[in-house]
C-alpha cells in the first residue's frame, strides 16, 4: 500500500492483517500439533504457526520444504496463502486449508507413476534442453478430503500439486495428490443429468465416455499433478515470474498438455494403469468438448474468460482445432440445428498437443512472455456469442448447475469415563445454507475485535 508516498508492505501476520482470523488458525494449529503423528509433521506444523506469527516468506519456504520431505504421515494438510489465481497480477495468495488422509489401495496408481517419472520426463516432445535432468522427488498420492476450508471450500480443486516455489521443487521436491473422493462425487452426480444425451452426438462416443471417463479422468489429473507440474526446467538465469500475468495460465496449460500427450502412451498399458488402448479417447473426447464448447455455460453473455483453468483448457482446444482444420482432426458437426464436436483423428490430435506442449515448454524455459501472452490473447480470452448462447439455452434446460460444491461433515467426538476421545462420528445431516449460517455465528474472527 502507498502511505505518505512510500509504498509499504502490510503483511498477513498477527499484528498485521487479518490478525484475529490468523490467530484462530494458529489456536487449531497448535491442538494439532500436540497430537501430530511423528517429528516432523510436528516441525512442519511449528514452522506453519511461525510463519503465521511473523508474516515473514523465508519461514514460509522453511515450511513448504519439511512439509514437502513428509510422505510417511497418513493424515496430511495444505495450509497458507497459496494459489495466486484470483489476483489479476498472479502474485497475492488466497488462503486455503484441506485436510485430508492416504487413501492407500488407490495410491498405488500416482506411485507407480511417480516411480517412473524419469521416463516420462525423458520421452518428453519437448527440447531435450529444456528437460530435467534429475527428476527430483515427485512424492504422489491418492487422498481423502475430510474438511475443505478457505478458497478451497464449498467448490474445492480435483488435485493439488505443492509447493509451488520452482527453487523448492528443483531441490527438495513436490508433493502431488488427487482428491479421488471429490472425483467420485462429481462422477456420481453426473449420472443421468443428460449431459451426455444433449451435447454427445454418436452413441459409440456415449458408451465410451460411460466406460473409460472415470479412470482416463482420474489418470489425467494424476498425470498433470505427479508429473506435469513437476516436468521441464529453466534455463539458467530465467525469472520464474517472467511470464507475469499469463503465469498461471501457462502452467496450467503446461500440465495438461503434458497429461493429455502421455495418456495416449502405451506406457500406461505397460504399467496397467489402463487396459484398453482406446481408453484415452474417452478423456480427449470430454477435454475437447469442454475446451470449445461447455465450459462456456460458466461465462455470463458477453464477458471474456478470465479463470486461468478455463483460459488453459480454451487454449488447448483452440489451437488444436485450428492447426488440425486442414486435415479435419476436429470438426464442428450440426444435428437438428444443434451444435456438437466430432473427433476423426485421435493420433493425430495427440501429436498436436506435444507439438503445442513443445511450444509452452520452450516459452516457460526461456521466460518468454510475448510468446506467451500471443498465444493467451489469441486461443484463450475470446468467446464466440453465438456458440455461447446456444451452450447457455442448451443448459438452462438440464438444470445443471455451472459449479458443484461440498458440505463438510460434521466431526463429532465420542468420550470415555476419563473424557479421553475414543472414536469420532461424522453427521450428514447438516446441510449448505445451515452450515454456512452455523460458520459465520462460531466462527468470525473478521468481524471481533
Amino acid at each position: 500500500m502507498k502511505k505518505d508516498g512510500v509504498i509499504e508492505e502490510l503483511p498477513y501476520k498477527i499484528g498485521g492483517l487479518y490478525s484475529n482470523a490468523i490467530g484462530e488458525i494458529i489456536y487449531w494449529l497448535s491442538k494439532a500439533k500436540a497430537i501430530a503423528e511423528n517429528e516432523t509433521q510436528k516441525k512442519t506444523i511449528q514452522q506453519l504457526i511461525e510463519f503465521y506469527i511473523t508474516g515473514d516468506l523465508r519461514t514460509f519456504d522453511e515450511y513448504s520444504i519439511t512439509w514437502v520431505t513428509d510422505t510417511e504421515s497418513r493424515v496430511d494438510f495444505i495450509n497458507g496463502f497459496i494459489e495466486s489465481y484470483n489476483d489479476p497480477l498472479g502474485m497475492t495468495g488466497s488462503w486455503e486449508s484441506i485436510v485430508n488422509f492416504k487413501n492407500e489401495e488407490a495410491s498405488h496408481r500416482t506411485e507407480v507413476l511417480s516411480t517412473n517419472a524419469k521416463w516420462f520426463e525423458d520421452h518428453s516432445p519437448v527440447d531435450p534442453r529444456f528437460r530435467r535432468d534429475k527428476v527430483k522427488g515427485v512424492s504422489a498420492k491418492v487422498i481423502t478430503a475430510c474438511i475443505l476450508a478457505g478458497d478451497s471450500y464449498p467448490a474445492t480443486p480435483i488435485g493439488i500439486n505443492l509447493p509451488n516455489a520452482n527453487w523448492i521443487r528443483a531441490i527438495h521436491g513436490s508433493k502431488s495428490v488427487t482428491l479421488e473422493n471429490i472425483t467420485d462425487a462429481y462422477d456420481k452426480a453426473s449420472q443421468g443429468n443428460g449431459f451426455n444425451d444433449e451435447f454427445v452426438l454418436n452413441q459409440s462416443d456415449r458408451e465410451l465416455l460411460e466406460k473409460y471417463l472415470f479412470i482416463t479422468d482420474n489418470l489425467h489429473t494424476d498425470l498433470h499433478e505427479c508429473l506435469g507440474h513437476g516436468s521441464g526446467k529453466l534455463l539458467p538465469g530465467v525469472d520464474p515470474d517472467a511470464l507475469k500475468a499469463h503465469g498461471s495460465t501457462l502452467e496450467e496449460t503446461r500440465a495438461d498438455l503434458f497429461a493429455l500427450y502421455y495418456l495416449a502412451d502405451p506406457k500406461l498399458i505397460e504399467l496397467g494403469l489402463l487396459d484398453n488402448k482406446d481408453a484415452y479417447k474417452a478423456e480427449y473426447y470430454k477435454y475437447i468438448l469442454n475446451g470449445l464448447m461447455t465450459q462456456l455455460m460458466r461465462i455470463e453473455p458477453g464477458k471474456d474468460i478470465e479463470e486461468a483453468h478455463m483460459r488453459n483448457r480454451k487454449l488447448i482446444a483452440e489451437w488444436v482445432y485450428e492447426k488440425g482444420t486442414p486435415d479435419k482432426v476436429i470438426e464442428y458437426v450440426k444435428h437438428n440445428g444443434k451444435t456438437y464436436i466430432q473427433i476423426n483423428d485421435y493420433e493425430k490430435l495427440r501429436t498436436l498437443f506435444g507439438e503445442l506442449l513443445k511450444e509452452i515448454q520452450r516459452i516457460k524455459s526461456e521466460g518468454d512472455y510475448k510468446a506467451g501472452e500471443a498465444l493467451v490473447e489469441k486461443y484463450a480470452v475470446k468467446v464466440d456469442s453465438k456458440l455461447h448462447k446456444e451452450v447457455l439455452d442448451r443448459y438452462e434446460h438440464l438444470n445443471i448447475a455451472p459449479y458443484k460444491g461440498f458440505v463438510n461433515p460434521i466431526y463429532k467426538p465420542i468420550f470415555d469415563e476419563n473424557g479421553n476421545i475414543v472414536d469420532i462420528t461424522l453427521d450428514y445431516t447438516e446441510g449448505y445454507i445451515a452450515q454456512m449460517l452455523r460458520l459465520s455465528k462460531d466462527y468470525s474472527p473478521l468481524t471481533k475485535k
